[in-house]
């Protein structure tokens, strides 16, 4: 008799996660479960209430009611670094970079702090071996090494986003929180974008947070649906694609775009 392939670990979960400003409930009841490993993306219209949740995982806002669990532990009243410290790391829509100091160095700085070398990172570059060798292989890995002596104001955009997430790697994640990683990105830079998201470490799970459709359905094998604060659906990309529920949803903000242009 076959059996069937154990089900990999939870690695950060919420239950019943609320957030009120006021009287307006901007998440409401949120169930949600990222497996280790994970390519799990968080959609909806706009309004959806998709920020709000990344900011109360991340420790940025405090929930109204409900309990966020990291690796089994109850992290939902750590501040943000603590959680940083527990392996939760995240991107942003809009880039948080130094534009002064080059990829190489930017890179050697979060890698020093995570080999808890602190502010040792410059003396001289070249002397941290370990750290110059996770610098090489990020840079690499990201398609930044001929960029990488440049300041980071003149990266292109697209180039921009792959060191910001090249930089949330740095810090050893076990949970990588995307946030709309290709916003804002030209159209000619995205592949480049595309499939370095889609190489990722396997053994790091992913939340992304995107409105970009083709990254979504390339990137996710399990989506969730978030409208108005709450969960309206989940399962994997063909069935999301075919609920009739998500096509209203997305049909319907698209005719209210399309009646404000």
């Amino acid at each position: 008799m076959t059996q069937t392939a154990a089900q990999p670990p939870t690695v950060l979960a919420t239950r019943g996660l609320g957030k009120r400003f006021g009287g307006i409930s901007a998440t409401c009841d949120v169930t949600l479960e990222l497996k280790k490993g994970a390519r799990h993306a968080l959609i909806g219209p706009n309004g959806a209430g998709k920020t709000t949740l990344i900011n109360l995982l991340t420790g940025v806002l405090a929930p109204s009611e409900g309990t966020i669990v990291l690796d089994g532990q109850d992290i939902t009243r750590l501040a943000p670094h603590q959680r940083v410290r527990r392996g939760m790391v995240r991107t942003f829509q809009i880039n948080q970079l130094f534009d002064s100091l080059t990829p190489q160095e930017t890179l050697a700085l979060a890698v020093a702090q995570q080999q808890g070398l602190g502010g040792q990172w410059w003396r001289p570059l070249g002397a941290r071996r370990a750290v110059m060798q996770r610098c090489e292989q990020l840079l690499e890995q990201f398609q930044l090494t001929s960029v990488m002596a440049q300041e980071t104001r003149v990266l292109a955009y697209g180039k921009r986003r792959l060191l910001e997430i090249a930089l949330a790697l740095a810090c050893a994640p076990r949970v990588l929180l995307l946030d709309e990683p290709v916003a804002g990105v030209p159209a000619g830079e995205r592949e480049e974008l595309l499939q370095t998201v889609a190489a990722l470490p396997a053994d790091v799970s992913v939340l992304l947070i995107e409105h970009d459709m083709d990254l979504v359905f390339r990137f996710a094998s399990r989506m969730t649906v978030l409208v108005n604060g709450a969960v309206l659906t989940e399962g994997d990309p063909d069935s999301i694609a075919r609920d009739p529920r998500v096509q209203a949803v997305y049909l319907g903000a698209a005719e209210q775009e399309s009646a404000h242009a």
